[in-house]
């Protein structure tokens, strides 16, 4: 199943043994698509620049361009000689600004990024640019973990369920589409999950409330089935096709979780030792740039693999052109 035409690979320091690098090839030749290799010269910090006498700022930050063009052309000469064709760009400016303008230019549908690199303050996996990625550029985001696997073992795709939410709603189709092709195409476990809570439970059982315990446990029951009977039919649609007649692997395996999602969603991960989750970003605010929602927030903070996040067709980036 082809998924993706137009990527855009942010070169890291480790560019010539880059897992990032090893999988935007292996999805360009799967998909026939175009792939374009870019890295982002900073601008010059204003500090920096009052102790530069002998060549201006911009004059410097050429000279670091042209450098990086040469690191970037030998390496799209080593994939040309392995059959894929790379086109290579250095642009100058705010590393996320760059990027997320760079989409927006060329279309691109797919942004492939390793993670950046922990120092001793750090507790999460992602950094300041690729969490400014995964909420502000309007194609799906994957930003890779670095780790011995070539290929994903374990893929855990993220549903979610709100009738009142029609932009979480429609978010979990591409999700699960994504999903299924990637774990074709690498032969991986496919894992599904959907974290569940009963409405009020709690207050329903306080004992000012009218009901038995009997009572409400049937109805947290009734809840729990009204949730795996949606799950089952969202995957008989959007999952289970594309994996009629391939391998076992690909067959979607269900976890139906009691619990709130930013919990439950890290412990899964952890649990079976996915490779690769895959998730939307989501949230309720208007406020243009915040589109990560608090739940997908917190999830990305305690995670440690890599991630894939997708946004809803109809989201609109705060950085324009």
């Amino acid at each position: 199943m082809k998924r993706f035409s137009n990527i855009l690979l942010i070169a890291d320091k480790n560019l010539n043994d880059s897992t990032a690098l090893n999988r935007a090839i292996s999805l360009a030749s799967n998909n026939n698509a175009a792939l374009t290799l870019i890295d982002i010269v900073d601008v010059i910090p204003p500090e920096i620049q009052m102790a530069i006498t002998t060549k201006t700022p911009m004059v410097l930050c050429e000279i670091l361009a042209t450098e990086k063009q040469e690191q970037l052309t030998e390496v799209a000469r080593t994939a040309a000689r392995n059959g894929v064709d790379i086109e290579v760009m250095v642009l100058i400016g705010k590393r996320y600004l760059e990027v997320i303008r760079q989409v927006l230019r060329n279309k691109h549908d797919l942004v492939i990024k390793c993670a950046e690199p922990l120092d001793g303050l750090k507790q999460t996996l992602f950094g300041s640019t690729d969490m400014h990625l995964m909420r502000k550029c309007p194609c799906p985001v994957w930003i890779i973990k670095s780790s011995d696997h070539k290929h994903n073992r374990r893929i855990l795709a993220a549903v979610d369920r709100d009738p009142e939410d029609t932009q979480k709603d429609a978010l979990n189709r591409p999700i699960l589409e994504m999903a299924t092709s990637l774990a074709l195409t690498e032969a991986a476990e496919l894992h599904v999950i959907h974290a569940w809570e009963a409405y009020s439970e709690d207050l329903l059982r306080s004992p000012r409330m009218p009901y038995t315990d009997a009572e409400v446990d049937l109805m947290v029951e009734e809840e729990e089935a009204s949730h795996r009977q949606w799950l089952k039919k969202l995957l008989v649609e959007h999952a289970e096709p594309a994996a009629t007649n391939a391998n076992d692997c690909a067959i979607p395996k269900l976890h139906l979780v009691k619990g709130r999602a930013q919990q439950i969603i890290p412990l899964k991960a952890r649990d079976l030792d996915v490779d690769l989750i895959i998730m939307g970003t989501v949230a309720r605010t208007g406020i243009p740039g915040f589109f990560i929602g608090n739940t997908a927030e917190s999830i990305l903070n305690q995670i440690d693999c890599s991630v894939l996040t997708i946004k809803p067709p109809d989201f609109s980036s705060p950085v324009n052109l």
